[in-house]
């Protein structure tokens, strides 16, 4: 007898093509820019069923950002409070935040970048479309779709979108058997 998973969103859907945008605080001209970028994309990616979660250990304030380093130092400080998760036997070293409140998106923008991994990704963590690794390397990953609407979004709110990733060539995935190899 198979175990049957409820199906995601986009189940239905044909693969689409990925592009993948690097996301490094020091390759835009203040890092507050990829703080705007990244919480942009949150409320861009709630709407498809998002989660975002970090390991709220070793929270580091990065070098590059200059306004709100007192704000954050605080939610750095802050995180030494939150309740450790227990499951079953094991502890569990991740901070969930909902997307569709403003103040927790603002936090998670902020903390990412601080943390020493940060993802947003499906419910069910299939896809990953965003992921902050040792502090400060990022990616974004993004489906076409994703991409056409996070991108609309950024030129309606009149952000300029780096170089980089207008330049960014979108992949077909490997065929499902042909994954990990």
């Amino acid at each position: 007898m198979s175990t049957r998973y409820p199906p995601d969103k986009l189940s239905n859907v044909p693969e689409e093509a990925i592009t993948t945008l690097r996301a490094e605080l020091n390759g835009f001209g203040r890092a507050e820019i990829g703080f705007a970028l990244l919480e942009t994309f949150l409320q861009v990616a709630g709407a498809w069923g998002v989660e975002a979660v970090l390991d709220p250990r070793r929270l580091l304030l990065p070098d590059e950002m200059t306004d709100d380093r007192a704000l954050v130092q605080g939610l750095i400080e802050e995180s030494a409070q939150w309740p450790v998760v227990k499951w079953g036997p094991f502890t569990v070293h991740e901070r969930r935040f909902a997307l569709e409140d403003d103040q927790a998106r603002w936090d998670y923008t902020r903390l990412a970048y601080c943390s020493s991994a940060a993802t947003v990704w499906s419910r069910g963590r299939s896809t990953t479309y965003f992921e902050v690794v040792d502090h400060h390397r990022a990616t974004y990953w993004l489906p076409d779709s994703l991409k056409e609407q996070y991108f609309a979004t950024l030129e309606a709110k009149r952000w300029e979108i780096p170089e980089s990733w207008l330049t960014a060539v979108p992949k077909q995935p490997k065929p499902w058997w042909k994954r990990g190899r």
